[in-house]
């Protein structure tokens, strides 16, 4: 099922802004029945921007998330893969705390303690246990987090709690972001109007390893807890997971998912419920556009590129050569300068370590037949590879000949922006 997806764009554009950032859609996000959000400039790091973000999630929602794998993941992710465990109490709501500019990782028992005071003084302000309070930081690793910053706006947050600040919460959560990445999809289930809604950040440091950078979605659908874990894992994997910028994993990765039980319907319980597949899909489409949302903002992109591998000994085994070719830095330096380099791809499959056969792969960048029977085709010209590579969008496919393994990976290109933007990044 093909789900209408509206993305958010930024009223104000920045001179900087990603040339594939979405030029259409809507200005401001739409409520979600069941969350309000409010968002503060409490100069944690930047100043003159908003850059803390509370989202209050209503009584007896459903709460399911993701977290990084990195071994020297933050306080805050720690915190929330415990909060995530429960026990919850049905008669309090939830709470999403976010700042941007300070990571508030690798910072020692400094970490855990803001971490802990911050969730105190939110459950206090939003009357809810501890362990209701979810929170992230993003930013830069190794200095101690000024919450007392944060907690000299804890008032002003729970004060201006409001349905129609999602906009603002989504702009509070960015880094080196150049455009914020919202989108809704609204749908019906059984003829019930249903709501998705999505806020994500993340530009740099992109190579997921569970979910990836900070993405916080919101349903008003009713689905138990367990399923809707179950789903998020799932569509996870081919999602977020799916995709890469530069191959460094963050220690901050958090994907949330909130299912407020606000819409007209009786909850679905579990996956053999005929509304499960189609909440499901939509679920999926969101995430997916998330996540190309935050490829085509890659620090520096100007071409987002989906790697297409098939015939592969295996689905693992095809993922692992996708991610080996989207993380090349020779591939991504010749999709920049739209140089048709498919030696690179050849390299990248030879050096990921998984079975394959020169004389069985097959090379197609589009519709076009770039290299079969271990040489290039006979009918291959490369001024058409290079009008390709030219594209904004380009596609990648390689099939190894081996077996029906297959997966899909979307990465952008490598372009001295990059290095300029994480050159100057504590500057």
């Amino acid at each position: 099922m093909t789900h209408t997806i509206t993305r958010l764009i930024p009223q104000t554009p920045k001179a900087n802004a990603s040339p594939l950032a979405p030029t259409d859609g809507m200005l401001r996000l739409p409520e979600v029945a069941g969350v309000r959000f409010s968002a503060v400039e409490a100069g944690v790091r930047y100043k003159g921007r908003l850059d803390v973000m509370l989202a209050e999630v209503a009584p007896g929602a459903s709460m399911a998330g993701v977290f990084t794998r990195s071994a020297t993941r933050s306080a805050p992710v720690l915190w929330c893969e415990d909060a995530l465990k429960g026990p919850h109490d049905a008669d309090k709501p939830f709470a999403i705390l976010v700042n941007s500019g300070n990571s508030n990782a690798f910072t020692g028992k400094n970490g855990f303690d803001s971490t802990k005071m911050l969730a105190s003084r939110v459950a206090t302000a939003l009357d809810c246990p501890e362990n209701h309070v979810f929170l992230s930081s993003t930013g830069v690793i190794g200095e101690p987090l000024p919450a007392d910053r944060i907690t000299a706006k804890l008032d002003t947050l729970a004060s201006t709690l409001s349905a129609d600040h999602a906009t603002e919460a989504c702009a509070a959560i960015l880094t080196t972001d150049t455009y914020p990445k919202g989108a809704v999809i609204d749908m019906t289930l059984d003829g019930c109007p249903v709501r998705l809604m999505g806020i994500a950040k993340g530009s740099g440091m992109i190579a997921p390893d569970m979910a990836t950078m900070l993405v916080y979605l919101f349903t008003d659908a009713a689905i138990d807890q367990p399923l809707l874990q179950d789903m998020l894992s799932e569509i996870n994997a081919a999602t977020f997971n799916a995709i890469t910028v530069d191959g460094d994993t963050s220690t901050s990765d958090t994907l949330l998912l909130a299912a407020t039980g606000k819409a007209d319907m009786t909850p679905i319980t579990a996956a053999s419920d005929p509304r499960a597949p189609a909440f499901r899909d939509a679920l999926h489409a969101l995430m997916l556009d998330l996540a190309h949302q935050v490829v085509r903002d890659g620090e520096g992109a100007t071409k987002f590129v989906e790697i297409r591998v098939t015939g592969a000994d295996s689905a693992a085994s095809a993922r692992k050569i996708g991610m080996c070719i989207a993380n090349s830095p020779l591939v991504k330096t010749a999709l920049a300068g739209s140089d048709p380099n498919w030696g690179r791809i050849v390299m990248a499959i030879g050096k990921s370590g998984e079975p394959a056969d020169r004389d069985r792969i097959t090379i197609r960048f589009g519709d076009l037949l770039v290299a079969e029977h271990g040489w290039v085709s006979e009918t291959y010209r490369e001024e058409d590879g290079a009008a390709h590579f030219a594209r904004d969008d380009i596609s990648i496919h390689v099939d190894l000949g081996l077996g029906t393994g297959e997966d899909t990976v979307w990465t952008c290109d490598l372009t001295h922006q990059y290095i300029t933007i994480n050159a100057d990044y504590r500057s």
